[in-house]
């Protein structure tokens, strides 16, 4: 059988996404027969309508999470005017959903599906989180563009992610695939903009603050602040004859 392409894979996920205020569960109960219909594409002959049935009956508890979600980013951004902006017009709110429906789909052993998932929220917002990362509640991306979020990596709750930040791997061979390749953050750390953790053992301590630019590969305790110390010089314009020819 042909297996769906990715723009199949968007359309479908525009279908669920479209009403109101991004609400999953109210997207995607009218498409059940659709739905089993895309699963069926990928999953093992015969098993398209257990995990439609099991996925429906967990629509209520990743609807609670993604309020929950919604919640902590509406609290982290004070541009945030509203629970609704959030939902319809925040790409980290778009990419947390996604993930929310691949990961459990991921659970349920559906192989392909989830990672095409998403990649159509990568390409919409900039924002890569791997199906199999596992992510606790109340989880605030703020901006978003460029965040990375390796296969293995854990995230506490109340964990909150600037624009660039990487959660990712200290090796890439292929003979490390299914060990934790990813670091675990716990409960309550903030990432800041462009900051890098790395390591399958590299752990962030609970209420941590990770400063921007950081590279990190070693764990923390708890409650740390790590931050990247730089240089900078500040000269009279009158003095930098030379700045037009290394200045955009």
């Amino acid at each position: 059988m042909r297996l769906p392409s990715l723009r199949e894979v968007e359309r479908f996920l525009e279908r669920a996404l479209e009403g109101g205020e991004r609400d999953l569960q109210a997207g995607l109960s009218p498409l059940r027969a659709e739905f089993e219909e895309l699963v069926a594409k990928f999953a093992d002959p015969g098993r398209a309508a257990e995990v439609t049935g099991q996925i429906y009956e967990l629509l209520p508890q990743l609807a609670e999470q993604l309020a929950a979600d919604a919640h902590a980013i509406y609290q982290g951004d004070p541009a945030a005017e509203s629970l609704a902006e959030v939902k319809v017009a925040y790409p980290g709110f778009l990419a947390v959903t996604v993930y929310r429906l691949a990961h459990a789909l991921r659970e349920l052993g559906v192989p392909i599906l989830p990672r095409l998932l998403s990649e159509v929220a990568h390409a919409r917002t900039g924002i890569d989180i791997h199906p199999g990362a596992r992510i606790g509640r109340s989880f605030c991306i703020d901006h978003g563009t460029g965040i990375v979020i390796g296969e293995t990596a854990v995230i506490g709750d109340k964990v909150k992610l600037y624009q660039g930040v990487t959660l990712g791997a200290l090796s890439v061979s292929k003979a490390a695939a299914g060990s934790k390749r990813h670091p675990t953050i716990e409960d309550g750390v903030v990432i800041y903009a462009n900051a890098t953790v790395l390591g399958g053992d590299t752990t962030v301590g609970h209420d941590t603050v990770v400063g921007g630019n950081v590279w990190l590969t070693t764990s923390v305790p708890p409650r740390s602040f790590v931050y990247h110390s730089s240089q900078f010089r500040v000269r009279s314009l009158s003095d930098a004859d030379d700045l037009a020819d290394y200045s955009i």
